[in-house]
């Protein structure tokens, strides 16, 4: 536990914890409108287009090696 010696000593503490939870605040306000625009139904389109992109190129390659 601290020992303030002084009201400025628990006032500098209290704004630098105040100002902490803003920043939290404002960083778990970004984390959901991350999410937010990971759920999006475009973003679903975008990675499964990725996906069946590199899963076609390697079916291709096989194909092409075994001949």
């Amino acid at each position: 536990m601290k020992t303030y010696k002084s009201f400025d000593e628990i006032d500098y503490d209290l704004n630098r914890l105040s100002l902490e939870k803003q920043i939290a605040w404002e960083e778990i306000k970004g984390l959901k409108n991350d999410f937010q625009e990971d759920m999006k139904p475009l973003n679903w389109v975008n990675t499964g287009l990725k996906f069946a992109g590199k899963y076609g190129v390697l079916v291709l390659l096989k194909k092409l090696i075994r001949r």
